[in-house]
């Protein structure tokens, strides 16, 4: 196992239970315990976590991993969401990105979609001249892989950016929002509540989200199934907002019901 592979599995430990041990570690990951003390130790250096007694333990109440090591998780269900969003999005549209791994991936899907010379994307003969796609993000690492797709016309948020996600977030970004107008936005979120909605750890990723979602005529939401039922800290809008779900085949029929019950479109893949 790389030293990547362990920090990424330590980080993963790290998140579900709050701190991690040394030897309980070094067990999992089939290495010695000097091994994961020399992680832990680099991994603090970058304040990745906390350094204690025999182990470590997240930063705060709630901790949150940078987008770098939560890229790996739930990997090949984010790909097939992704590429399910993307059929989602017509010729010629105008579509709103906000930050996260599963947007990301969104990002990807439509680039190769949209890429010239795709016949399985024909462009209507009413559509106007212009790019295949106009694709309006908060995200730096979005805007970065977007920006060298020449049929794509990428715009960018101004604000501060938040070095765990890589958002821009803040009043400029605000004032570039709310100057546009969206043909569908495709959220990811930190959480699905059939009481309280969609939602995110940070109040000013998420009150950035809900305005992407004012702003839009469709809200598609993007989330593997490990994020429903869960509530995180703030509330980007409800689902009568939302249009539609792309999540993982392993959501419960139970949640399916009501998430559809509530008018929102469920697509599993």
């Amino acid at each position: 196992m790389s030293k990547h592979e362990r920090w990424n599995t330590l980080l993963e430990l790290l998140a579900a239970s709050g701190k991690v041990e040394v030897e309980e570690a070094a067990t999992a990951l089939d290495v010695s315990a000097a091994t994961i003390r020399r992680d832990l130790d680099e991994l603090a250096e970058q304040q990745l976590l906390v350094r204690t007694r025999g182990g470590a333990v997240a930063h705060g109440v709630s901790y949150e991993l940078p987008l770098r090591y939560k890229s790996t998780r739930h990997a090949p269900e984010k790909k097939r969401i992704a590429e399910a969003a993307a059929d989602l999005v017509a010729p010629g549209e105008v579509v709103g990105l906000n930050g996260g791994t599963t947007t990301t991936e969104v990002a990807r899907a439509l680039a190769l979609r949209f890429a010239s010379g795709r016949a399985e994307v024909p462009v209507p003969a009413t559509a106007p001249a212009g790019p295949a796609l106009t694709v309006v993000t908060n995200a730096l690492n979005i805007a970065g892989e977007l920006a060298v797709r020449p049929q794509i016309k990428i715009v960018t948020t101004g604000g501060v950016a938040r070095p765990q996600t890589y958002e821009l977030v803040g009043p400029l970004t605000v004032g570039v929002l709310s100057e546009v107008a969206l043909d569908v936005v495709v959220l990811g979120v930190d959480g699905v509540d059939a009481e309280l909605g969609v939602m995110a750890h940070h109040e000013d990723e998420a009150s950035i989200s809900r305005l992407f979602a004012e702003r839009a005529s469709r809200v598609v939401v993007v989330t593997d199934s490990s994020k429903m039922g869960r509530r995180a800290f703030a509330r980007i809008c409800g689902l009568d907002r939302i249009d539609t779900l792309v999540t993982d085949t392993d959501i419960t029929p139970e949640t399916v019901a009501r998430l559809t019950e509530a008018g929102v479109k469920v697509l599993t893949v």
